[in-house]
């Protein structure tokens, strides 16, 4: 059963969400001050309209369009604008994909 728009999403429930594991969004939350859900007793993560928009903005700019973490920083910083970086080629793109899935096999081991 579907959340209601506008509800509150857990760690897991966001993380389902965006097909990432829960440890990177509280990697995420080290890295990017503007993500910052509210934590409740033991630390339980909830994560409201807004920081849901940014996660999923995140995980675009990172999983979809070939941003590093620094270069996602300076864009909420307002440091860059998405619509003035030249795209890597679609055979940039795989390489770097493929290499991400490569180190996230090796990392499940």
């Amino acid at each position: 059963m579907a959340k209601q728009a506008g509800a509150f999403l857990t760690i897991g429930e966001l993380s389902e969400r965006l097909g990432v594991a829960q440890h990177i969004l509280r990697y995420w939350e080290t890295r990017f001050p503007q993500l910052t859900p509210l934590q409740r007793a033991g630390n339980r993560r909830y994560y409201r309209p807004e920081d849901i928009a940014l996660a999923e903005r995140i995980n675009r700019l990172l999983n979809r369009d070939g941003y590093t973490i620094k270069g996602v920083q300076k864009l909420l910083a307002g440091d860059g604008d998405e619509g003035t970086r030249t795209e890597a080629s679609p055979e940039i793109l795989a390489e770097l994909k493929s290499m991400r899935d490569e180190l996230a096999e090796a990392l499940a081991e």
